[in-house]
């Protein structure tokens, strides 16, 4: 038998180990050399569920309300909700309901086209149609379940079109907060403190995933057999620096808007029993906390109340460009930061969430507030005049309903109302397109382009669904369209 590791499934147990604490102490035992699966496992239960953020309790939930029974989560963190939780959790979705009171055309094929195109037309059409086409299936269900969204939907930092629906609460945590008392009401299993550190093939890369080894909360490394299937629900790998600069290394020293668990520990132990990926060098970012700075400030979501300047006070891009634009736009600033600013209008429009965060941004200094442009500017080490003449120069383009920077129209809103935020707009690295290559029906692709019995994946930990770039509010789409139709799937396993 071989004694020696593959590399992959090194690099990513290490990662795994190095993500948080109460992991690092964990060795890898003779027993993860990737072989045969063992002859007896320490459990067996019907479908494992490997994360617990929305995509996954979504598919573990849509499963058991389908009728399947003993599903056990596995999350590697000490809590629930993944990045899910500290999302903003704007919500992609044709709706008849609140698109049609406020007189917005849309359709599931154009919100398609705009993914599609968004992402340079690399994505996979059928995939992108699949979620397009279900996204409200699954805003229904989530509000059946107890889910509130604001009236209004509205166009999402990115997102190219007004069908961004807002939790009506605060941030994403209202999506996990409708979802953990469905996991109780259905006898779900949590286990916190949990990491997937192997998967079992019935043969060498070939045959039914059917298990899986993990380190349970007190160290030790515990085997369980899956009847059914396992989902793979663990998210990108935004917050490894090395394995995001591996394909792009321009995004090793920046900061993260991910939770430390984004470390794409299951990608590399897929692909040690064959799995594909696709897509892996399609970074995203969004505006964040510059080098160096560990506060994290938005005032950037909604792409009709704000604007952005560099270091000279002056616009360098249009604001409701794609995010790959946004992206590039900043990284060429000097110190690779530039600056968000709105008035209290646009202040009022952000969560509660995000009104919390930017006055804790006033007592870190990474965020400012004036009753004039010129006050503000002084704050934020700017020219006042120059300042002054940007936003002068802003609102003349809203009367006139065309922007020098070539905002759209829909999206130009004066900046007139004091008192006046601004923050910090650096580039955290935020979403990571490619993953685990998966077809219609969530199946995982191996390398020779068949599908691997038995193993299911949902949300960012897979790829070509986005393309280069992914449309702000999409992600939140994709896990919750996907999850729920995934769950849907494997019940009828």
């Amino acid at each position: 038998m071989a004694t020696n590791l593959s590399r992959r499934h090194f690099l990513g147990s290490a990662a795994a180990a190095g993500t948080a604490g109460f992991l690092t102490s964990v060795s890898l035992p003779a027993s993860a050399i990737p072989c045969g699966a063992p002859t007896k496992f320490d459990e067996t239960v019907d479908t494992i569920v490997i994360g617990a953020g929305g995509g996954g309790l979504a598919a573990a939930v849509a499963a058991a309300q389908h009728g399947v029974k003993n599903i056990v989560i596995l999350e590697k963190m000490p809590f629930y909700g993944g990045n899910t939780q500290i999302s903003g959790g704007g919500f992609n979705s044709v709706d008849p309901v609140r698109q049609g009171r406020q007189k917005i055309k849309d359709s599931p094929e154009l919100h398609a086209k705009n993914t599609l195109n968004g992402g340079d037309n690399i994505a996979d059409p059928a995939l992108v149609k699949r979620m397009t086409e279900n996204s409200y299936a699954a805003i229904t269900w989530l509000q059946d379940m107890g889910m509130k969204f604001k009236d209004d939907v509205y166009q999402i930092y990115g997102g190219l079109y007004p069908r961004c629906h807002a939790p009506f609460g605060s941030l994403g945590s209202d999506y996990i907060k409708v979802l953990i008392p469905q996991t109780k009401k259905y006898g779900i299993e949590i286990r916190l403190k949990s990491r997937v550190c192997r998967l079992f093939r019935e043969g060498n890369l070939e045959g039914k995933v059917i298990g899986l080894e993990y380190v349970d909360a007190e160290g030790k490394h515990k085997t369980m057999k899956a009847t059914r299937c396992i989902v793979v629900a663990t998210g990108g790998f935004g917050a490894n620096p090395e394995m995001r600069s591996r394909y792009d290394p321009r995004f090793k020293n920046l900061t993260t808007t991910n939770l430390p668990c984004s470390t794409g520990d299951l990608i590399p132990i897929s692909e040690d029993i064959g799995a594909d990926v696709t897509g892996m060098d399609f970074i995203q970012c969004n505006p964040g906390c510059p080098p160096g700075r560990t506060h994290r400030v938005i005032m950037h979501l909604y792409a009709a109340n704000f604007i952005m300047v560099g270091p000279d006070a002056k616009r360098f891009v249009a604001e409701d460009s794609r995010r790959d634009v946004i992206r590039d736009a900043i990284l060429a600033l000097p110190k690779q930061t530039g600056f968000s600013i709105v008035d209290e209008r646009g202040f009022e429009a952000l969560n509660p969430g995000h009104q919390a965060g930017a006055k804790k941004g006033l007592q870190t200094g990474d965020a400012w507030t004036a009753n004039t442009i010129e006050e503000l500017a002084k704050k934020m080490g700017l020219d006042p005049k120059a300042l002054r003449a940007t936003i002068d120069e802003f609102n003349a383009g809203v009367d006139a309903k065309k922007d020098k920077m070539g905002k759209a129209p829909r999206n130009l809103t004066k900046i007139e109302r004091a008192p006046f935020w601004a923050c910090y707009a650096g580039m955290s690295v935020h979403h990571t397109m490619g993953g685990l290559r998966i077809n219609t029906k969530s199946q995982v692709i191996d390398r020779y382009n068949k599908p691997i019995e038995g193993l299911y994946a949902v949300g960012e930990v897979t790829g070509g669904i986005h393309g280069t770039n992914r449309l702000g509010g999409n992600a939140i789409c994709d896990i919750f369209s996907n999850g729920r139709l995934t769950g849907i799937i494997i019940s009828k396993l």
